[in-house]
This record gives C-alpha cells, sequence and structure tokens, in this order.
C-alpha cells in the first residue's frame, strides 16, 4: 500500500507554487589512514563523532541512537553577516548497518523550520590497497525540495560540506 501525505503549510517550496524538486547525486572516495573498524567507530562512537560531524553556528544540541530503526538530530544557531540568524536542523534515520563495512541512512536538513533537502546516503568502509587504511567511498543522492534560486550555489554547498565534514573525520581518526 502508498500512502500519499500533503506538504506542510509553510515550506518554502509550497509558498512558491511547489516548483521541482531538484535531485543530485554525488560520490566521494577518500582514504582515511586507519583501520576499517576505527572508522566505523567514527561513526557509531557519539563520542567520536562529535569531533568531526558538527552543524555550523553556535548553542548546538546532539542526540545520536546508533542501530537500524536509531537516528540522529542537531541543531544549531547559524550567524550570518548582515542577515538574521537562522536556525539548523539535522534529522536521520538509520537503515542498514554492517559493523565495519557499511551503513545506509536518510537525513533531512531544515533551515528557519523549512525542509531545504533530503538525502540518501551509502557510506562503505574498504581496507585499502596497501593495508594501511580505509577506502571510504560515500554515495549521497540528494532531493532539494526547496532550493535557493536555481539549486546551483546548494548542490555545490552540499557537496563541499560533505567534503569538509570527511576531512574532519580524517583529523579526528589522526587526533586518537
Amino acid at each position: 500500500m502508498v500512502e500519499y501525505r500533503a506538504r506542510e503549510a509553510g515550506n518554502a517550496a509550497e509558498q512558491d507554487g511547489g516548483g521541482p524538486v531538484l535531485h543530485d547525486t554525488f560520490t566521494l572516495d577518500l582514504h582515511v589512514p586507519a583501520a576499517p573498524g576505527d572508522v566505523f567507530r567514527a561513526f557509531s562512537d557519539s563520542g567520536v563523532r562529535r569531533r568531526w560531524f558538527k552543524l555550523p553556528g553556535s548553542g548546538a544540541t546532539y542526540e545520536h541512537d546508533f542501530r537500524v530503526g536509531g537516528g540522529e538530530t542537531a541543531s544549531s544557531t547559524f550567524a550570518v553577516l548582515d542577515m538574521e540568524p537562522q536556525q539548523l536542523a539535522y534529522w536521520s534515520r538509520y537503515l542498514d548497518i554492517v559493523p565495519g563495512r557499511r551503513i545506509v541512512y536518510v537525513y533531512e536538513s531544515h533551515v528557519d523550520g523549512v525542509l531545504r533537502w533530503t538525502s540518501l546516503v551509502t557510506v562503505e568502509l574498504r581496507a585499502g590497497a596497501e593495508e594501511t587504511g580505509t577506502i571510504v567511498t560515500w554515495t549521497e543522492q540528494a532531493a532539494f525540495v526547496a532550493p535557493t534560486g536555481d539549486g546551483g550555489d546548494d548542490l555545490k554547498h552540499l557537496r563541499g560540506g560533505t567534503r569538509l565534514r570527511l576531512n574532519g573525520l580524517t583529523v579526528a581518526l589522526a587526533a586518537r
């Protein structure tokens, strides 16, 4: 059975006539100088995760429940020059977890209470060719339901932000 839900009032895409959803899929590969088990713990252990998974801004709050059906919530206030501060919110749910090998989850990103985009993310971990580290393959399928303008800057922001976050993962693992 398929269930349909109406879009909640107040969504920016609805307010401007419900423009088209902008889709993007990208894959990033990163070599991390740590064993696959250590990289997996950087995703699963909340203390380690806080060192590299962060929302920008101040007053951040985080809750993390790493199990299939569990997820993560995060929020913060982001001050932008010459603009009102933005309220950022993130929500995720884990769909598939194979310890040391794979994590599949969905997430939503909200700005000022408006759903901006949602994504399906697959993180795959495999031993590096030289047995000195892990290859992290991050594949993200995003749907921008309330893009800014033509959405081109949103796509660049998501891809660049993901790369920065993965760089933070490498730094967090090196500091252990």
